[in-house]
């Protein structure tokens, strides 16, 4: 009981300072778009261990390739890192890093391992903060968590959590995170070009308790790059080319997060004097599904993004009926409702917000997408 009382103790700390750092003041707001390149492990502590190789090097050479990508692509964009060496960084202090930096972003970068005694599997999986559902998940939180094991007097700095323990765990159960819808979306276009572009094995966007995310207040993944276990993979990790191509992945992945970011931003905090003047307004069925005039500008309402092509009254729409979609690279985005009057727009976009927190209006001119 003693262990329980001094997590919800923790855990109340936590969400003081997440409301503190999340209620800056405007001003702060306006800076580059900042995101956190976390290479795990480092120093005494090398990570996961293959058979020629060690985690820390790996990750570290990923992360510095990615933020090079960013930096040479992106003068909006702000790159920290939590290290850009072979040193040791204790979990609480990357955290310290992003959320000190205001970061859009936090981006934590690892490899898996299994028991040597054990056939290993291949693939990349991404991570978002929230309670595992399986032995598996729990294995690799375990894993990434023990790091705090290198630091002195953890189990008083992290109030008694102890990696080791599943007990310990049950916090995540109570962890509300505000951030949880882009991080799952910002996960899902990683995940996806991992698989697309790098040819990666796909293991899923999934949910596990890691400490490192768990204590920074911005939207947040931590991509498990492969089983540095497995020898063939192993192989990939090591090598300059497999490195490049998984920083070139994750770039890609942000790259879409941010370009959905930019046009969400100009769409709720652009001049509204500067947007398309209203047509006149056209009758709305109780569908909220409009006519269009063929060949004309319209709006729409994007609310999902998926690798997956998905059947129209599909379950993961939440009951929007009927569905549209268009194809960007390989990826299908879903949209909703159609008008040719902004004003009617922003009553949709509510409509749909009601389940999909993070949907935005998006234009669409002779049937194709305008960016």
């Amino acid at each position: 009981m003693a262990i329980y009382k001094k997590q919800l103790f923790f855990l109340f700390g936590i969400l003081a300072a997440i409301f503190f750092i999340t209620a800056r003041p405007v001003s702060a707001q306006n800076r580059k778009f900042t995101v956190v390149i976390d290479p795990g492990h480092g120093g005494k502590d090398p990570g996961a261990v293959g058979s020629a190789s060690r985690e820390k090097e790996i990750v570290l050479s990923v992360g510095l390739k990615l933020g090079k990508l960013i930096e040479n692509n992106h003068p909006d964009v702000k790159v920290t890192y939590t290290r850009k060496n072979d040193r040791f960084v204790p979990l609480n202090q990357r955290a310290e890093i992003a959320n000190k930096a205001h970061a859009d972003l936090f981006i934590s970068i690892h490899c898996n391992a299994l028991d040597r005694r054990t056939v290993s599997p291949r693939g990349v999986e991404t991570f978002v903060l929230g309670l595992h559902r399986s032995r598996d998940h729990l294995e690799v939180a375990k894993a990434e968590n023990s790091v705090i094991m290198y630091e002195e007097d953890y189990s008083v700095k992290y109030e008694g959590f102890n990696p080791n323990e599943p007990e310990s765990y049950i916090i995540f159960e109570f962890m509300a995170n505000e951030f949880l819808d882009r991080s799952i979306y910002f996960a899902t276009m990683v995940q996806n070009q991992l698989v697309a572009n790098s040819r990666r094995i796909n293991r899923n966007v999934r949910q596990a308790g890691f400490l490192v995310l768990r204590e920074v207040a911005m939207p947040s993944i931590l991509v498990e790059l492969g089983y540095i276990s497995n020898r063939e993979e192993e192989k990939y990790l090591k090598s300059e080319s497999g490195q490049t191509s998984l920083a070139a992945s994750i770039y890609n992945g942000f790259k879409e997060y941010k370009r959905e970011y930019d046009k969400k931003n100009s769409v709720f905090t652009g001049n509204r004097a500067q947007q398309p003047q209203p047509r006149q307004e056209i009758s709305r069925p109780s569908s909220m599904q409009l006519p269009v005039e063929e060949g004309g500008k319209e709006y729409r309402i994007q609310f999902l993004t998926s690798f997956r092509k998905y059947k129209d009254g599909a379950s993961v729409f939440k009951g929007l009926s009927p569905v549209d979609y268009y194809i960007d690279g390989k990826t299908y985005k879903y949209t909703y409702g159609r008008t040719t009057s902004p004003k009617e727009s922003w009553k949709i976009l509510r409509k749909v917000r009601q389940n999909f927190k993070d949907a935005f209006i998006i234009e669409f001119e002779k049937g194709k997408r305008v960016k």
